[in-house]
């Protein structure tokens, strides 16, 4: 396939190591049928294992990459390319049922976590193994309760984490409550800041207009005050001048002849 299609150095590599881990499953599958020893057999079934994860994982890491080149390759190139990926997808699956088989076979009654995609090892088996077909009714039974002490802990360890989750969520509702209702208090101090500026502002405002209200009188009184000291300044320089009123409540300058008439009595 990869000399018959166009492809890129990162696709093609990817393909390469495929196909590496699928001749390496099948010559190790053909070399577990000579080893009678189980415990080697188990050994070899962890290799083996460990290989097929390596090729789910290179079988995604391929995916993705043609998905990201399936808009500049013809439709018939992707049709082909996708067809390829199921067919490895189909010899992987061909090589974990073969090792199911194997597992079967051994009598290993272990929970096996590959198929969930699960990245860490499974337990070596290597020292003391003890097949579950040799073991009595009584060893079963132990067992059994063991694995369901074990179950019943770990529900209790669960549910003490469920428990300080719920109470630190209950701790933090409390925490955002208070601390929403100080934000409130705190836009209400601000409004009621803002409005006190406005007052006052509108105050100042008052204030000033009425200041120069009161500085316009005085300079109209001050006119007025100067207006009469001229008026009677000029009267009292200029009495027979006949332009300016005389001023209510001022008694006009007495006449000058009357006064040379006294003199001349005396």
């Amino acid at each position: 396939m990869a000399n018959q299609l166009p492809l890129s150095p990162q696709v093609e590599q990817i393909y390469g190591e495929i196909k590496d881990h699928f001749r390496a499953l099948g010559n190790g599958f053909q070399k577990l049928d000579k080893i009678k020893d189980p415990n080697r057999q188990n050994k070899q079934l962890e290799e083996l294992t460990g290989k097929m994860r390596e090729c789910k994982r290179l079988i995604k890491e391929f995916d993705r990459e043609l998905k990201d080149e399936e808009a500049r390759n013809p439709p018939e190139v992707n049709k082909q390319l996708n067809d390829e990926k199921q067919s490895m997808i189909k010899e992987l699956n061909s090589y974990v049922g073969l090792r199911k088989t194997y597992m079967s076979s051994l009598g290993n009654k272990r929970v096996e976590l590959f198929d969930t995609g699960a990245g860490t090892s499974e337990p070596s088996t290597e020292d003391n193994i003890q097949l579950a077909s040799k073991m009595t009714n009584q060893e079963l039974i132990d067992a059994g309760k063991k694995a369901m002490d074990e179950t019943d802990q770990a529900i209790e360890r669960s549910k003490q984490v469920v428990a300080q989750t719920i109470e630190q969520g209950t701790q933090t509702a409390v925490t955002l409550k208070g601390q929403t209702e100080q934000m409130g208090r705190v836009v209400n101090d601000l409004d009621t800041i803002q409005f006190s500026i406005k007052k006052a502002s509108q105050l100042v405002k008052e204030i000033g207009r009425q200041v120069a209200t009161d500085k316009c009188i005085m300079l109209f009184l001050f006119l007025v005050v100067c207006g009469v000291i001229a008026i009677i300044v000029v009267k009292i320089v200029n009495p027979h001048n006949k332009s300016i009123r005389d001023i209510p409540g001022l008694a006009p300058p007495a006449p000058t002849a009357r006064r040379l008439l006294r003199f001349q009595g005396r």
